[in-house]
């Protein structure tokens, strides 16, 4: 029985741990959880999310994205425009003072192009994330088949 007990409370303390393991700092920036979806094989695109915290006093603002397993890394947005949903590259994106910003489907994200491959559900890539006052700061986006639990909006598939 104490054996049962043990293994469920290491069960459920596990998720916790892999999740804080997946967080990144870059001064006074933390960088939680990067992700991406896993798309078919033949899609020439990818996404990548994850949210950026401000701890600091001042703002600061991210200025690019690269990736080796892409040829292109681009910053987007979603916008309405004339009752349509559409994508557009953005050339930075502010972080405001003890803030947050989230990069998630339907919002910012960072639009990865010429894949080499699309990776598969429990992979995880390199991003290498470049801020104004922060600095560049290297990040492992992990593969998932749907949104992880917590990410805020849905399942559509983004179209460019």
């Amino acid at each position: 029985m104490m054996l049962k007990k043990t293994l469920l409370g290491l069960s459920l303390l596990l998720p916790a741990l892999l999740v804080q393991a997946h967080e990144y700092t870059a001064g006074e920036l933390h960088i939680e959880h990067p992700w991406s979806r896993e798309m078919p094989a033949v899609a020439p695109t990818a996404a990548a999310y994850f949210v950026v915290h401000n701890k600091g006093s001042e703002a600061d603002r991210l200025l690019s994205a690269s990736t080796p397993v892409a040829g292109k890394a681009e910053l987007h947005e979603h916008i309405h425009a004339d009752g349509l949903m559409k994508m557009q590259q953005v050339q930075n994106v502010a972080i405001p003072a003890g803030g947050e910003v989230k990069f998630e489907p339907m919002g910012y994200h960072v639009m990865l192009f010429n894949l080499k491959q699309q990776a598969k559900d429990g992979e995880r890539f390199p991003l290498t994330l470049t801020f104004e006052k922060a600095g560049t700061v290297e990040v492992e986006i992990a593969v998932h088949k749907d949104a992880p639990e917590g990410s805020t909006h849905g399942e559509g598939q983004h179209q460019h």
